[in-house]
This record gives structure tokens, sequence and C-alpha cells, in this order.
């Protein structure tokens, strides 16, 4: 959507609320609102006073809140209505409602129809516009979105040049879901049908199947379609088959559902499709990126949604690498993995927010905790409590503080195998990253033991690589060093 049509949208609401129009100024607040600016530049842009936009946009926002019935503020406005127009707009002015250009249908209430603009004056009664079907119902709530635009760029190139598995990894808290949620409206004209699931609950792969084909199909057909056809291994077209001729499917047999139902689909409209929480059907205790008994079938599902011939994408979001994504995965390859680090001076905005004091500190701060968005909000909402937004006052102690990150970080550390937590235990001792082609005597691990470890550290993003004479040398983020040095601590 462009500013406009959300502008037209806005009006629509608030008129049906109220019977008057967005005046001047309001429009002017959403118009900047939707392009990220702040109440300065707006009030200067509408040639008002700051306080008097603050003022106006607190009414407006009320307003929009109590017609959507749910919190409408500058921060979460622009994905709100990206995500949720569709089902709002149907539960609020009921099944076929349109508002601007924007049509709900009754039987799927979050499907979009975009008129033919080119032949608007035509009857259109008896055609069938064209659909792009949306369930966001399992995606979590967005959250105030940090500047991401070459991550963004990364991912855009990626679907368009139609890659059909990428796996954007990270610790959480990195923004891996708030960077998909942006995602989406910049992709979403490229796909007939998205839909994001969450793995949190760790559902067997046959259940997530029936699933995707109840939404892939709408429940309007009784089967698949046809799977293609083959003559010694090459697809052919069924008219130009011979009397007699023996053919095969091109790939096996297909049920209604399965994977071969969901291939089939993928195959015949372009679909995204977002798995979330991925690490949920890995197990705790072994190397990253091994699955629980009875879920080793999704690694094939993974692998045949790359090596089939399709248009369709899947994203996965996870704390961990699956261990097929790294032979799948190449340059030339359909198949791309995005490594979210943590932000860099935007990570600012969030202090800006908070109300810290002394800005000069803050490039220290998004040092010390690596850009990561969760993990520096909780931190600044600690110093605005304890110490009356002082950032100097919280860094003049000697020690990093950690609160509620221990409880985040145990989830990750509660996944790892004992020799991972003895290579972990040992980097944290080393002040300087270190070289692993120089084991510490402490460590009772063989060299071959060694490489696998750090290779499944690195895939559960727990461990840095820096290249130091050009050789490879390891070390940990200052937050998990302190994490581990605390647990040490403890268990003396």
């Amino acid at each position: 959507m462009d500013v406009e049509e959300v502008l037209k949208v806005a009006d629509d609401l608030v008129f049906a609320k109220t019977e008057k129009h967005l005046n001047h100024l309001q429009e002017g607040i959403l118009r900047g609102t939707w392009q990220r600016q702040k109440y300065p530049e707006i009030a200067t842009n509408c040639h008002r006073s700051e306080a008097h936009v603050k003022k106006v946009a607190a009414k407006l926002w009320k307003l929009l809140s109590e017609t959507l019935g749910e919190d409408i503020n500058q921060s979460n406005f622009a994905y709100t209505v990206e995500r949720w127009l569709f089902s709002i707009v149907s539960s609020h002015f009921g099944d076929n409602a349109q508002v601007g250009k924007f049509k709900v249908c009754a039987n799927h209430p979050e499907s979009l129809e975009t008129p033919n603009l080119e032949n608007k004056n035509q009857d259109t009664s008896s055609k069938t516009q064209p659909k792009q079907r949306l369930d966001l119902s399992d995606a979590p709530e967005p959250n105030l979105f940090y500047n991401r635009t070459s991550e963004l760029t990364t991912l855009e190139n990626w679907i368009l040049g139609r890659n059909r598995l990428i796996t954007i990894l990270g610790l959480s808290g990195i923004g891996k879901t708030a960077l998909t949620l942006q995602l989406i409206p910049q992709i979403q004209h490229e796909f007939d049908y998205i839909i994001w699931r969450s793995l949190r609950n760790s559902p067997p792969l046959a259940s997530l199947q029936t699933d995707l084909i109840k939404f892939l199909s709408q429940q309007q057909e009784t089967n698949p379609p046809n799977p293609p056809l083959s003559r010694g291994g090459e697809e052919i077209q069924p008219l130009s088959l011979r009397r007699g001729e023996e053919i095969q499917p091109l790939s096996p047999p297909l049920s209604k559902g399965g994977l071969g139902g969901v291939i089939n689909y993928l195959r015949s409209h372009r679909c995204l499709i977002i798995l979330d929480d991925i690490q949920t059907i890995f197990r705790s205790g072994q190397l990253a990126g091994n699955y629980q008994p009875g879920y080793e079938n999704y690694g094939a599902f993974f692998k045949q949604i790359t090596e089939s011939s399709h248009n369709s994408c899947l994203i996965l979001l996870s704390w961990e690498k699956p261990r097929e994504i790294a032979a799948l995965e190449g340059d030339n390859r359909p198949c791309k993995s995005l490594q979210l680090n943590g932000l860099g001076p935007e990570a600012q905005e969030i202090f800006t927010e908070k109300g810290l004091a002394e800005p000069d500190k803050w490039s220290e701060m998004i040092d010390l905790y690596r850009g990561n968005p969760l993990w520096l909000n909780i931190v600044a909402t600690l110093i605005q409590d304890l110490f009356g937004g002082s950032v100097s006052e919280f860094l003049s102690y000697d020690t990093l503080f950690l609160g509620d990150l221990e409880s985040l970080l145990d989830q990750h550390f509660d996944r790892l195998t004992a020799s991972e937590q003895q290579a972990m235990g040992w980097l944290a001792s080393t002040p300087e990253p270190a070289d692993i082609s120089k084991i510490s005597e402490h460590l009772q691990l063989s060299p071959p033991e060694l490489l696998k470890v750090m290779q499944s550290l690195g895939r559960r993003s727990l461990v840095e690589t820096v290249k130091q004479n050009g050789r490879s040398h390891f070390t940990i983020e200052p937050v998990i060093r302190e994490y581990i040095i605390n647990k040490t601590r403890s268990k003396n």
C-alpha cells in the first residue's frame, strides 16, 4: 500500500465512526507516521507546533483505537494497517465490506481483491478478479521495527531471484520476526498465497502439511493438481503421449495430503510459507540441528521444497540452522541463509523512546549488548527505573548487568551438549579471540570433536568468528561471557 491508499482507508474508518473526514493536520500526521517521521518533523512539515501536533495525534490514535478495537499509536500504526487491515475491516464493517479500493470477502476474511483499474468502466459482475490470500493469524504482534534496509534488500532480491528456501537465523530478540513482518508488505504482490505458522508447539509434520493444504486449497478443491508426467525422467505434456506408451509421474505418486500435496500446490500457485520457531523441533543436548525423535521427516520436507521445481518460497525463522541447509545452500542454488546480527547506530532510537540521558554514552551501550533490540529494551528500562535514565551511572559498575536477560539465555544454554558447554566456558575465560588450533589443556576435547562443537555453536549463533593474521579465531559476545561467568560462580 502507498500512502494515499493508507489515507483513504483511514479516512473511511474515521468517517464511519464520526461522520467526519480527516482534516489537513490529521492527514499530515498519518502521512508522516507512514513515512517514519517523528513528531518534530511532522510539525515542521505541517507548519504547526510540536505540542499541538502531539495533542491532535493523541486524539487521532484514540479514535482509531476505538474504531478498530485495538491499541493504535505512532509506533505500530504502519504495521497494524499492513497486517490487520483485511480482518479488521471485516469484523467492524461486515462481510463483503469495501474500504477504499480494497474488498474483504465473507468466506475469506483476510482476502484481498484488487480491482482491474484499466477496465474499471467495464462490467465486472461476471468476471473473477485476481485475489491474494493471506493468513497471518499465527504471526506475533508487530513490535517497533528498526532500520534493516540492507537485510530487507537482500531478502527481497533472493525472493525475486526465485530462491525456494530462505533461513533467517539469530538469537532470540535479534529481530527475525520484526524483519519478516516488515518484508511481507514489500513482496506480497509477488505471491498468490501467504501463510505464517509457528512451530512453538512442535506440531508433527503431517499436521502442518494438512493445515497448509487446507489453506492453499481454500477447501474448494477435492484433489490437488495433477503432477507433471515424464518420459525417461523428462517432463512431457499429456497431448504428446503415444498410445500404449509407459509413463510415470515426474515426482513420486501424490495423495491429497502429505508432502506431495504441498509440493503440487506450490507448483500451481506462487506461495510464501513462513515457519517460525523452527528450533522447537530440534533436540536439546545434541549438536545443533538434530531433530527430535519423530520429527526427522522435517529434514526431508525442507530438502524437497528446495530441490523440487516450483516458484514458491519457504522462509524459516530459527535460533539454529537445520543440518540439511548447509548442504543445500550456495550462491547458485535456490537455498539461502541470512545470519541476522544486531543493530548499529539505529539502535539509539530505543534509548530515545525510553528517554535515556547522555546520548554520547549510547554507542558504548549498543556495543556491549551487540545491538540486540530486545536486550537493549530490557536494559534501557532498567536504567530508567533504577538510575533515572543515567547511562553513565549504569556503566560505572564493574560488571555487565544481565537481570532478565539471564532467563532468555537459559533457553539457549539449556540446549547445549556437555562438550559445547565446555567450549563456551573456555571461550568465556579467554579475553582475546581464541585460536582453536591451540586447545586448552583443561578442555577435554580432541581436535575433531572441537571442530564439530565449534561448527554447532556457530549454527546456534553463540560464537563470533574474527580473522587474525589470516586465521579464524573465535570469541563470544560480552553479554554471553558475563552470563557464563555468573553461572560458573553460582556453581562454585
